[in-house]
């Protein structure tokens, strides 16, 4: 059974929690996790792209010359894909690129993602995140005592931050940090779990996730 210790604001060790072992059991399912992300970066794809045929695309209903005598090769329209101002033979059209996996699928990988931030060393559970004022300055300060950020450094490491509520004063303090991302508990994704160098999360918000992965 893997055993952490949690912070308090101030950046001190106040005790040590056992992690559930039905959820971090140190497996990492890489199949499911491929297809978490895949699914979920094709999910949020607009599918805007559009072109027109040379049916949709305006004019070109005159016959540009006549078909014999000429000496020309015959047309039939100025709109025909070989020429300027023409339409686009196979261009894209709007579609939907979105798809669903199955919801076990979803949940192994949630579940690989977070043991990997727990074997990386990654993952960081806080007691409680306590500000004074709704500043940005005293959330950094906060992230400062737990080393994951630093007055020096000019590129900061990816932090997401999960709780199982977000109060009013503490979400003013967030907004503004460039390099934290903050989420739910029961909203958090394997996409952005990978997508961040980091893990920072509160006791309570460890539970609702264990109890949501159970």
């Amino acid at each position: 059974m893997l055993t952490l210790p949690v912070y308090n604001s101030e950046g001190k060790e106040i005790e040590k929690i056992e992690l559930d072992a039905s959820v971090f059991d140190g497996v990492q399912n890489t199949a499911c996790l491929y297809q978490a992300i895949e699914s979920y970066r094709a999910n949020q794809r607009k599918g805007l792209a559009s072109t027109k045929t040379r049916g949709e695309v305006s004019g070109g209903g005159k016959k540009p010359w006549k078909q014999k005598g000429t000496g020309r090769a015959r047309v039939g329209s100025t709109r025909s894909p070989l020429w300027r101002h023409g339409g686009v033979v196979f261009g894209p059209h709007p579609r939907d690129f979105s798809y669903d996996i199955p919801q076990k699928i979803k949940s192994l990988a949630l579940r690989t993602s977070l043991n990997a931030k727990a074997k990386e060393n990654n993952l960081i559970i806080l007691d409680e995140f306590k500000i004074a004022e709704p500043k940005t300055k005293f959330a950094m300060a906060v992230l400062r005592n737990l080393k994951l950020s630093s007055l020096k450094s000019k590129k900061e490491n990816k932090v997401l931050f999960i709780t199982n509520k977000v109060e009013s004063k503490l979400k003013i303090a967030l907004k503004n940090i460039s390099f934290l991302t903050s989420n739910l508990a029961t909203d958090t994704h394997v996409y952005e779990v990978m997508n961040n160098s980091k893990l920072l999360i509160t006791k309570a918000g460890l539970a609702d996730l264990v109890k949501r992965l159970k």
